[in-house]
């Protein structure tokens, strides 16, 4: 296997919004909800751009009702402000239906997107988490995902309230006034110009933060879960500074992202508070020299409107911070969601029929990358019901011939066939249902012991669990558990490393393919056990064709065939007599295991 990186190297480049144009197509069967949302969203809009022109009216009216003999017209004034509260009450429920139908459609896009990440999952070539950490995937899968989810629902519909309320607000200060709606578009312009300067200075630190959050996942994913390992070599304190080092970088580019995010509402909060006082300044001015009151009413009007112009103004600076996280989680979505894919095969129609285990090696080649070919010139003919071995020193190509065998590689040359039919000719699934593979790292997951045992299999009886429990050894301790096989086995289930083994050993017994794959199968388990473990291999093992990776020699000395690797070649092959009367490599390896001074 190739080296696990900390994370995959991150997609270069500025923050480019295009990634959300992505968000928006993927999203597009909820393209009802987006429209009601707008449609909503702009009727608020034009409810609040109305009420202005109403209050200065109304104000205008008062005015000159107090200024005259005959007094306010209370009729017409109570007329206006109802009109004015049914505007109002409008705005609130326009306002809350668009935020529902938002809200919704939100949240039907981040399970899309989880759904659309899980299969993606499923399909992704081995290479692809071999170069990826569980932590950053996980942190794409959850962190990346809400803040798309959580953005997106309010910046929506806040982006067009604020687009309509900008247009529709300029163009009624122009009607009601054009000398008052220079004055406060000029001095808004401050606001607009400090916002688009901040926003190309914060857009590198939100894409920052993200990657931070991936590798700050990865880290703990890797740290916590191996925590036994941490504390045996003393590691603390190097564990503590790498997740320093990264804590650090990830509170520096958040806080310089929520720092130059943060200055832009105050920047238009100020711009704002400049057009109050230029409206009052130029307002009372042109008041004077209109000698009317009726002016007093318009004063108050743009008041109200410059606060309405700056406040789409602030709401875009807000929805494009909340954009511009969104935007970087969208890219490392996206880029997970773009990766390739392992080829499609549904067009295969070549049907298995009774398997009966011959497997032909026939000069494979293979290499994880250019600068270094791992498998040479790889050679073998395995006849069916053979028991293989595959020995050699770490890095010699082993557990690749498997992965390439159960194609979670493809070959880069030559070509590997079962029963004279190329592996290219199946399908993966049908590659994966003729092999048992146990591997060296145990895995169970939260679950009974007969779930656990019975993974992905139906109809398996009692008396086949227990027969092929006894064989392994695990009848006792299964006995000895409060509920038997229905005790669910979770993280504080005190199973032995052993133990652990047994069960996955177990279980791909009772898969009950022809084919079987141990690699390093009974490494966890103590001498007494793996000589147990053994007879029962021996005996399933009778009429399957087995390939077995070990590195204790002693465990395969009755294998039919030995196949010796160095450097990812077949350097020897014979049975373990007859390797050992050569006198070559592998004796040599064998011997090392019993000299006191390797």
């Amino acid at each position: 296997m190739p080296p696990h990186g900390r994370m995959a190297p991150m997609e270069k480049g500025k923050i480019s919004f295009a990634s959300l144009f992505k968000v928006f197509s993927f999203g597009k069967t909820y393209l009802p909800l987006v429209i009601i949302s707008v449609v909503f969203s702009a009727v608020q809009a034009v409810v609040f751009i109305i009420a202005p022109r109403q209050i200065g009216d109304v104000t205008n009216a008062v005015a000159a009702g107090i200024m005259s003999t005959n007094g306010v017209e209370m009729e017409s004034l109570l007329g206006s402000i109802y009109f004015m509260i049914a505007l109002y009450s409008s705005g609130f429920v326009a306002m809350y239906v668009s935020n529902i139908a938002a809200t919704e459609a939100t949240h039907r896009l981040s399970r899309k997107l989880r759904t659309a990440i899980n299969d993606k999952i499923n399909v992704l070539p081995l290479s692809y988490f071999d170069t990826t950490t569980v932590g950053d995937i996980l942190s794409r899968v959850t962190n990346d995902v809400d803040t798309i989810s959580q953005t997106l629902g309010s910046a929506l519909s806040t982006l067009i309230n604020s687009l309509v309320m900008f247009v529709g607000v300029t163009i009624m200060m122009f009607v009601v006034n054009y000398i008052l709606a220079f004055v406060t578009i000029g001095s808004s312009i401050i606001g607009f110009v400090g916002v688009s300067i901040i926003l190309r200075i914060s857009q590198g630190y939100f894409k920052k933060r993200q990657a931070n959050l991936g590798d700050m996942n990865g880290n703990i994913e890797e740290i916590y879960s191996n925590q036994k390992i941490v504390k045996a070599f003393g590691a603390e304190e190097y564990a503590r500074e790498e997740f320093l080092k990264i804590n650090s970088e990830l509170r520096h580019n958040n806080r310089k992202s929520q720092f130059f995010s943060g200055m832009m509402q105050p920047l238009m909060g100020f711009a704002g508070n400049l057009s109050y006082a230029l409206i009052f300044l130029v307002g009372v001015a042109l008041a004077i020299n209109s000698e009317g009151t009726a002016f007093f009413g318009t004063i108050i009007s743009f008041t109200l409107y410059a606060r309405l112009f700056s406040q789409p103004l602030s709401s875009f600076a807000q929805s494009m911070s909340s954009l511009q996280m969104a935007s970087a989680a969208s890219d490392r979505v996206f880029a997970l969601l773009g990766q390739n894919e392992l080829e499609d095969e549904s067009g295969k129609s070549l049907e298995v029929k009774d398997i009966e285990g011959a497997v032909d090696f026939d000069h494979v080649t293979f290499s994880y990358d250019e600068s270094r070919i791992i498998i040479k010139d790889f050679s073998a003919s395995i006849k069916p019901g053979m028991k293989v071995a595959i020995v050699g020193p770490t890095g010699a190509g082993k557990t690749t011939m498997v992965n390439l065998l159960m194609r979670f590689y493809e070959v880069g040359g030559g070509d590997i066939r079962i029963d004279g039919v190329s592996i290219r000719e199946y399908r993966r699934e049908q590659i994966h249902d003729m092999f048992d593979m146990i591997l060296q790292d145990t895995w169970l997951f939260s679950g009974t012991v007969r779930e656990n045992l019975c993974f992905n299999r139906t109809g398996v009886t009692d008396e086949e669990l227990q027969t092929v429990c006894k064989a392994v050894g695990l009848d006792y301790f299964i006995g000895a558990l409060p509920n038997g096989y229905d005790t669910v086995l979770d993280d504080s289930s005190s199973l032995s490393e052993g133990q652990k083994q047994q069960l996955t050993i177990a279980r791909a017994m009772i898969k009950g393919s022809k084919m079987l794959i141990l690699d390093e199968a009974t490494s966890s388990v103590d001498t007494r056990t793996e000589v147990k473990i053994q007879e029962a291999m021996d005996m399933l093992m009778k009429g399957r064709t087995s390939f077995v990776i070990a590195h204790r020699l002693s465990t395969i000395r009755n294998a039919d065939l030995i196949l010796v690797m160095r450097d990812g070649d077949i350097v020897e092959q014979g049975n373990h007599n007859e390797l050992i009367a050569k006198n070559g490599f592998y004796a040599e390896l064998y011997n090392s295991q019993f000299d006191p001074v390797s």
